[in-house]
């Protein structure tokens, strides 16, 4: 506050058009960040924690549930796993149904739901996407209860032990919402190497901001790995197809109809993480244009039935997702001034720092405390700058013509052949760096001859290094890894027992398994050889698989690589049960990143910013080869004669390109 004062009493600067523009644009964008980060204070302040509600009824008294998982167009391999999950789940069979829900019309899966026993729906056109399809099931179904997972969201079996107790505990509860949690790496993880070593981009809102709505009976559904009442979402017409985050506005509705919710940070299910930057920023695009239009169209700060704590939490949420402008201002503005002299603020460097620096040590304080394991200091900058030159003009589009847009599939499970630039997802991140780059050079000659005050120069030079690594870290990211796994690896320690086909059996330890195969150490090396078949039983406590066939795929030091074979409905049920519907996979797995002071963060977050500097200097350099060898081609084939076709003649060798693989640089040019 005391920051604020001083910036409205004593910074602004109206001397001149572009100093009164940029000067009222920050302040404006420092008063939304500030206000943002006083009701994250409010939400997060004291987390509820709930624990699971042990279910007391006998099985005669269990609730009926149906199981929705939609699908439209991914692939089958993906959809088995979380099928065969469902219908593994840990409920009476008479009262648990799992509905594949299919706007893909596809006649696989109809066969793949009949051959495991799940009911196939098929609607006859595909209005409102996800939540049309949901919609049409309800009107098929009857249980009381509803679960809904996306078709790569694998549940756990004790998923319904661990949810459905709390519908008894509170009659007028419409939700129950668990943690997405991803066992495959995010473009962040992947890009960066961070997999597993920094907290993901959704471990904060999943780890403490919905926790922290729940005190205040205000965590909302988020379109899967939840339960939701029957009579509840009959009540308010079904999940909401007016914006494209029908989930949240979904629970709103729930919220405003007097119906409570609760969430439960336990990961009991697990999913496949977006695969690319471009998926993934069109994903957090549905999202942000999604949350606009709820904030248009049906404001929680305004309407019935919501307490001021309801309307504070739901009104952070949607704001959130306006924050690309004001990103994009921070990582411009320092440039203005050098580049045009720009009074974005009228103070000395001494009196900026009297007041900045104790607000932004006591802001980065205060949120690594409340933070923790969810969220690495700085790394939001990261994630912020990489987004909001994509979600700033829906967004602001939104606010004026709620009523456009429309739902777009998340792709997933898809590969990435090739490391590469994202040259097209690049494009804004290179305007960027090219102006603070080009107003930095111009801050750096003004410093020369002494132009402006010396320390309010320096000061903005550095501000402006600052944003030029934070611009290179978008680089970094967009710098795809390639990624040509089919199934991912999911790490574990299981025990499990092999037969050989010579009748041998040894028990083995089990260190990783995906949807293709298992990693086991086998007790003493060279006991198997690629190609061998073997019969492998998982065992899972008092559960066990069964003989499940394999095949060695390869061989390393104290590692084997088994590959599943044909397995039966019977084998596939059973290996789904023993490895992916396992709770104790993603428990060990969610949020395990150990907390890292600010300064660590920082430094870490500049490193990456250094290493997107390198890459861009040598992919420039490349592209500058390439046109160089080009341009030479060129002149070659204009100076040869008709008669060669413009071919370059057998045996020619130009001293500027005899080095260089000729047939790239051909098609180059």
């Amino acid at each position: 506050m005391r920051y604020l004062v001083w910036r409205f009493n004593e910074t602004l600067d109206f001397a001149d058009p572009q100093s009164a523009v940029a000067g009222t644009l920050l302040i404006a964008c420092e008063v939304y960040v500030i206000a943002l980060m006083l009701i994250s204070y409010f939400q997060c302040a004291w987390p509820l924690g709930r624990q699971p509600v042990e279910l007391k009824k006998t099985p005669d008294d269990l609730p009926s549930v149906d199981v929705f998982v939609p699908t439209y167009n991914e692939s089958l391999e993906i959809v088995r796993q979380t099928v065969l999950a469902a219908m593994s789940l840990d409920w009476p069979a008479d009262r648990l149904r799992v509905y594949v829900l299919d706007d893909g019309r596809r006649a696989e899966f109809r066969e793949f739901a009949v051959r495991v026993g799940a009911t196939y729906v098929q609607r006859p056109d595909n209005r409102h996407a996800k939540a049309g399809n949901v919609n049409h099931a309800l009107g098929i179904s009857s249980g009381e209860l509803v679960a809904i997972f996306d078709c790569d969201h694998v549940p756990s079996s004790s998923f319904l032990q661990k949810t459905v107790g709390f519908f008894r505990q509170d009659p007028q509860l419409g939700l129950v919402q668990t943690p997405h949690h991803f066992f495959s790496p995010d473009p962040f993880e992947r890009n960066l190497g961070t997999f597993r070593q920094i907290p993901n981009e959704g471990d904060l809102f999943y780890g403490v901001v919905q926790d922290g709505n729940d005190l205040w009976n205000a965590a909302f559904f988020c379109g899967s790995c939840a339960v939701i009442r029957r009579s509840a979402l009959e009540e308010i017409g079904g999940l909401a197809v007016e914006t494209v985050t029908e989930d949240a506005h979904t629970s709103l509705r729930l919220q405003r109809h007097g119906y409570n919710t609760a969430y439960l940070r336990v990961p009991l299910a697990a999913g496949l993480a977006t695969e690319s930057l471009s998926s993934h920023i069109g994903q957090r695009i549905r999202w942000a244009r999604g949350m606009t239009q709820i904030l248009r169209t049906d404001n929680p700060l305004t309407g019935p039935g919501l307490s001021w704590q309801q309307r504070l939490c739901y009104f952070a949420a949607m704001a959130h997702f306006l924050f690309g402008l004001p990103r994009l201002l921070f990582l411009i503005a320092p440039a203005a001034y050098l580049g045009f002299d720009a009074r974005i603020i009228t103070a000395s460097a001494g009196f900026l720092a009297a007041y900045w620096l104790p607000h932004m040590i006591l802001t980065s304080i205060a949120s690594n405390r409340m933070h923790g394991r969810f969220r690495a200091s700085f790394w939001n900058e990261v994630y912020e700058s990489v987004l909001a030159v994509y979600i700033v003009l829906p967004t602001l589009y939104a606010l004026f013509r709620p009523g456009h847009g429309k739902f777009n599939v998340t792709a997933k499970g898809g590969l990435v052949k090739r490391s590469h630039l994202d040259r097209q997802i690049s494009r804004p991140y290179l305007a960027l760096l090219i102006l603070n780059l080009g107003c930095l050079g111009a801050g750096v000659a003004g410093l020369s001859t002494g132009a402006g005050d010396l320390p309010t120069m320096l000061l903005n030079i550095f501000w402006t290094c600052y944003n030029v690594l934070i611009i290179c870290s978008s680089f970094a990211v967009a710098s795809e890894s390639r990624q040509v796994r089919r199934h991912h690896r999911i790490a574990c320690d299981f025990k499990g027992r092999v037969m050989a086909e010579d009748g041998s059996v040894e028990v083995v330890q089990i260190r990783d398994f995906s949807a293709g195969g298992l990693g086991i150490t086998p007790p003493r090396s060279g006991l198997y050889t690629p190609g061998q078949r073997l019969m492998v039983e998982i065992l899972h406590g008092d559960m066990q698989s069964g003989p499940l066939p394999l095949r060695v795929r390869m061989q390393a030091a104290g590692f084997i690589g088994l590959e599943f074979e044909a397995l039966t409905p019977e084998q596939d049920l059973a290996r789904v049960r023993t490895t992916f519907a396992r709770m104790e996979n993603w428990e060990r797995s969610w949020a395990k990143a150990e907390p890292s002071g600010a300064l660590e963060s920082l430094t870490g977050v500049l490193q990456i910013g250094f290493v997107g500097l390198v890459f861009i200097a040598k992919e420039s350099w490349r592209v500058a080869q390439v046109s160089r060898i080009a341009r030479r081609l060129a002149r070659i084939k204009r100076r040869l004669p008709p008669g060669l076709g413009g071919q370059v003649p057998p045996g020619y060798r130009d001293p500027i390109i005899s080095n260089s693989p000729i047939e790239p640089a051909r098609k180059a040019a």
